[in-house]
């Protein structure tokens, strides 16, 4: 499955998102696609397109992750939204997706990521 990760850049998402997804199980069973991880900005509707899924780290506001979201959504690729347990995201995104997943920290993360993403195969 190629998944595609979308996040605001407004918190320190190297070492709270992809450092754990890099390090985790789900690194070895799909591709995950991470926009900023080599320090570039790189243009993203083509990627999305490409995508079976895309999963959005949403405890933080972001106006480039809400063009991702709505890219995904005309081409018609689910949205998985996440979010730091006690975090508050934007009701707007409840047009796009109805699967919104809290989690308490890293370990977390990767595990119900993996369970709602065995869901969706």
């Amino acid at each position: 499955m190629r998944i595609f990760v979308a996040h605001s850049s407004a918190y320190d998402f190297k070492n709270e998102l992809y450092i754990p997804l890099r390090q985790s199980k789900l690194n070895k069973e799909h591709v995950i696609i991470l926009p900023q991880e080599n320090g570039k900005e790189v243009i993203t509707k083509d990627i999305i397109k490409a995508c079976d899924v895309v999963v959005a780290e949403v405890s933080y506001a972001s106006t480039g992750q809400g063009i991702e979201l709505g890219w995904a959504d005309i081409f018609c690729i689910p949205i998985l939204c996440i979010y730091k347990k006690g975090g508050k995201y934007s009701s707007s995104l409840m047009k796009l997706t109805h699967t919104f997943v809290s989690y308490d920290n890293a370990e977390d993360l990767i595990i119900k990521i993996g369970q709602e993403l065995t869901k969706s195969q």
